[in-house]
């Protein structure tokens, strides 16, 4: 494999790639000047010694108020479980629609499909669930609702990417003998997302664990409310141990995740 010889730019390159450089410093400083402009500088220059004063009156964690955190945390579990669940349920016909070779339409499914997916995925789940909050009322039925209409896209997505990149020959091989469509997909689709499939599962849970914690915040149910409920009457050593003990379950969370992956993969 030969070494590309080394030529010198062009004047019309050089002037591109100068531009770029200028127009992109431009640009910086603009930016900085917009935020600059809007920014209570005397509040930043305090922000140390209030980040200290918070730190030292947190310190130790209230051990004692962690019987009242076991329920909310297993309440945050239950959220992101139940609502991975229901993402899947709805993740996987949108994928097998959106994606080219398993779509029954191109011209009208499958942009509609593809349409569900990037608005699922354009939308925050803090978001979802503040307008489920003010829909359904606070609780966990608005955190479940919440964690699925923003996992539907991310599930959606990966699979039907897993779907267009699988071996055709094995479906050609099972439509050849006569199969109807829901037999190709059983048994000529099915079994090469398999893997796929369940990564996504595990991988999305992993992230909704995180993602449930705090939906608290905007009264979607979990172990959020009791750190909103601590941070509203300034009881920071409160603070301290929910956010320790969110720390904990991210990392139950993810070692079993990376667990669950190693396995299947």
């Amino acid at each position: 494999m030969s070494t590309p010889a080394w030529r010198l730019r062009s004047t019309r390159g050089e002037l591109l790639v100068w531009g770029s450089w200028l127009a992109a410093v431009a640009l910086t400083a603009g930016a900085f000047e917009f935020i600059s402009g809007r920014t209570i500088w005397a509040f930043v220059w305090d922000a140390p010694t209030q980040a200290a004063d918070i730190l030292s009156r947190a310190v130790p964690p209230r051990w004692s108020y962690a019987q009242q955190l076991w329920w909310p945390l297993w309440d945050t579990i239950n959220i992101a479980s139940i609502g991975t669940v229901l993402a899947l349920a709805l993740g996987v016909p949108v994928a097998f629609l959106a994606a080219h070779n398993t779509s029954p339409s191109r011209l009208l499914v499958r942009p509609a499909m593809l349409f569900v997916i990037v608005a699922s995925r354009s939308i925050n789940s803090l978001i979802w669930a503040l307008v489920l909050v003010i829909v359904l009322g606070p609780g966990m039925l608005a955190g479940i609702l919440a964690i699925a209409l923003r996992s539907v896209g991310f599930v959606a997505k990966l699979l039907y990417e897993a779907i267009e990149e699988i071996d055709a020959t094995q479906v050609e091989a099972i439509e050849a003998t006569g199969a109807a469509r829901a037999q190709v997909l059983a048994w000529g689709i099915a079994p090469q997302v398999a893997p796929a499939f369940a990564g996504i599962a595990v991988f999305r849970w992993d992230i909704n664990i995180r993602e449930a914690t705090v939906l608290g915040l905007v009264g979607a149910g979990g172990i959020g409310m009791q750190l909103q409920a601590s941070i509203n009457t300034l009881a920071w050593p409160q603070v301290a141990l929910i956010l320790l003990l969110i720390l904990g379950t991210v990392l139950v969370s993810e070692w079993v995740s990376a667990r669950v992956r190693h396995a299947i993969i």
